[in-house]
């Protein structure tokens, strides 16, 4: 037998279909052949500290650094995550073969290699590697398997990134809490939740520290053209009114009027930190709830795998792309002038070299249904930007104007869509400010001409920076704090980013909930304790954002073969050993740890004093149709709904789900078609609910 094991019950659903293995038995399926069983994310985790020595387990500088002479991982504690590891350990020591379909991607492959390393595997391994969950794409992966050898180094660099997670996270939190924290409250330290704390404190002390100067500007009209002194900035008031005293009685001179024809390219397609800023910029989406949005569509089969950081497709997508298009029946005006001529192939879209895992997110060309309207939107987004890759480019006319008064030079510039090309794709959406801007048609001049205009002096004051916004954040890390709007070099500066685009968004969430920061409207601020803890942190190697885009590069050379996992560790314990130090021998004063929340549950029950699943910090509130997170206005979106799928929870079931992840047989369940259905439901690692039917 051949044991299948996929990172999600649904998942191994669909597999078993495929396969079929159409016998459902207690934690797998079986049938031609096959056993299709499943994880639920992570079963394993690394070991804690006091399950090493237990004098690790109080809070002692005198123990600082810990560190083990070898990692180890455990099961979770989870009563269910440990039935269903017994269920695949027993199948491991049966089967002939395993099969390795885990999402495809460093995370993923951690969590696959963790279970049958602790389940002791010595059978041979095969990797399913697919883009997307289409009945196609599966059957095409099952015909294509890859040797399980051929990602070691993706293994290695997911169990890098997790064990120097727990070096640095473990001991610097510890170091930091007892040397300068209070009141018990614990200062969480991260590779790179601290340095992305560091930017947004650093960002908001240059706002509150901002001095605003006033400027002058020399600017005249002619012709209704809004025309600006080529000498800039004038720092004085008396030279704005000498300049302006100079200019005003003389005429306006034509000097040179040059009109050039341009080309803009279509957008790139969507990474996952792209899409993030995308949804976050047009719909005020989360970086997170996106996540989530396109992890959803991905696995109603709607798109391909979207925890990716690639912009470009393979070569060999190009020879799907007509039924692709051909499947996005709602858009089939867009795609018609696409799929009547032969579809171009671009170096912009198409490029081998800038794709190793996976491609970047595009539709599967399968139709929608079952989606709700946040995912539409998201659907909609990604959808459209895939069509216009295949459109011409957008022809413009660039104008620059420039004119003279007397011996003072004025200019003015223009932009006019001669042929819309790609842009045609988005023109019923509304536009910003800035590209009516881009668009400022302008009249014909010619050299030479000369005429009355309209002088003025516009007084300015210089602005600070802006705050960041999750959509400019999620930019920052990509690009180790560096500002980059071009998208090559940004594309050039993605291995040096800090986090990983699938990782990004739950540091961010992170931050939320540990009260380092909090939303005002779509503007990120620090709090007077995520301000504090930036503040005591002296160490550039726990707050430079540079630094830790060149940590997460050495992890993506491990993932290569590039770069030594035995010299990465020893790096990370040096620089844990050198952070004790350096702290224990520091003399700053204490942090006074602020609670940023509002006591909003005074009026709600607290069901049992649950602890909140994914925040584990606030507790389970009984609202009026749902129960949620005491945190909720911190960041943490928990919910629980009385009713699903037409079936209200007792207190006990509810209590069971939050607790161990998943309930007894609950009768009675009713499907969109009033049918009913018996089964179970379960708390997914996103915290979402399924229902897996008993039959």
């Amino acid at each position: 037998m051949k044991l299948c094991i996929a990172e999600k019950p649904s998942v191994a659903r669909e597999i078993a279909t495929i396969l079929g293995a159409n016998l459902k038995k207690d934690g797998y399926f079986e049938g031609n052949g096959y056993w299709v069983s499943w994880t639920f994310g992570h079963l394993c985790t690394l070991k804690e500290p006091h399950d090493y020595m237990p004098i690790w387990k109080w809070w002692n500088l005198a123990t600082l650094p810990m560190i083990p002479s070898k990692f180890s991982i455990k099961l979770m504690k989870d009563s269910g995550a440990q039935k269903q590891f017994r269920t695949i350990e027993r199948l491991v020591q049966q089967c002939d073969e395993v099969i390795n379909c885990g999402d495809a991607g460093q995370e993923g492959e951690l969590i696959q290699q963790w279970v049958l390393l602790k389940a002791n595997n010595k059978k041979p391994i095969k990797r399913l590697w697919i883009s997307s969950l289409t009945e196609e794409a599966i059957k095409e992966g099952f015909q294509q398997l890859k040797n399980g050898d051929d990602f070691i180094n993706l293994y290695a660099a997911g169990s890098s990134r997790a064990i120097g997670d727990w070096l640095l996270g473990m001991n610097a939190t510890r170091l930091y809490t007892l040397k300068y924290g209070q009141n018990k409250q614990v200062l969480s330290i991260g590779r790179v939740q601290t340095p992305t704390l560091a930017m947004i404190v650093q960002r908001q002390q240059e706002i509150e520290n901002f001095k605003p100067k006033k400027y002058w500007e020399l600017k005249t009209n002619y012709r209704d053209v809004l025309f600006s002194s080529t000498v800039g900035k004038l720092n004085q008031i008396e030279k704005a009114e000498k300049a302006i005293e100079y200019v005003k009685d003389k005429p306006f001179t034509i000097k040179n009027y040059k009109q050039k024809e341009g080309k803009e390219s279509p957008p790139r397609l969507f990474d996952l930190t792209s899409i993030q800023v995308e949804a976050n910029n047009k719909f005020g989406f989360s970086a997170e709830q996106t996540l989530k949005l396109v992890q959803g569509l991905y696995e109603k089969k709607l798109v391909t795998y979207p925890r990716v950081d690639t912009t470009f497709l393979s070569d060999d997508i190009y020879p799907k792309v007509p039924k692709i298009l051909e499947g996005l029946k709602f858009y089939s005006q867009l795609t018609a002038p696409v799929l009547a001529k032969k579809i171009p192939k671009s170096k912009k879209v198409f490029n081998n070299n800038k794709v190793t895992d996976h491609h970047a997110i595009i539709p599967t060309g399968i139709s929608p249904s079952g989606t709700n309207p946040d995912e539409q939107k998201i659907y909609a987004t990604i959808a459209k930007r895939f069509i216009a890759a295949f459109y011409p480019d957008c022809k413009v006319s660039n104008t620059t104007v420039i004119g003279n008064v007397d011996k003072v030079e004025f200019k003015a510039t223009g932009k006019q869509i001669i042929e819309p090309g790609w842009r045609t794709v988005f023109e019923n959406e509304k536009k910003d400010a800035k590209s009516k801007n881009e668009e400022n048609i302008m009249p014909e001049f010619k050299e030479g001409e000369s005429g009355p205009h309209t002088p003025e002096i516009q007084e300015k004051e210089t602005r600070p920076p802006k705050y960041f916004t999750e959509a400019t954040l999620l930019r920052a890390m990509e690009s180790a704090g560096k500002n980059v709007d071009d998208d090559d070099l940004r594309e050039a500066m993605k291995e040096n980013g800090i986090g990983r685009p699938s990782t990004r968004a739950n540091i961010i969430e992170t931050l939320f909930r540990r009260k380092y920061i909090v939303k005002k409207k779509k503007n990120i601020h620090a709090t007077v304790t995520g301000v504090d803890l930036i503040n005591v942190i002296q160490s550039d190697l726990l707050k430079s954002a540079e630094l830790t885009g060149q940590w997460e590069y050495k992890l993506r050379q491990i993932e290569q073969g590039e770069y030594d996992v035995k010299a990465f560790r020893n790096e990370l314990i040096d620089m844990v050993v050198d952070l004790t130090n350096e702290v224990m021998q520091s003399d700053h004063k204490k942090i006074a740890l602020v609670n940023e929340k509002k006591n909003d549950s005074a009026n709600q029950n607290i069901l049992v004093s649950l602890e909140c699943p994914k925040c584990k910090e606030g507790s389970i509130l009984k609202g009026k149709k749902a129960y949620g997170c005491s945190n909720h206005k911190s960041g943490c979106d928990f919910v629980l709904p009385f009713v699903m799928m037409g079936k209200k929870l007792t207190e006990n079931q509810t209590k069971e789900l939050i607790q161990k992840g998943k309930t007894k047989l609950i009768k009675g369940f009713k499907t969109a078609n009033d049918q009913k259905k018996n089964g179970k439901l379960i708390l997914t690692d996103d915290f979402n609910i399924s229902f897996e039917e008993q039959l």
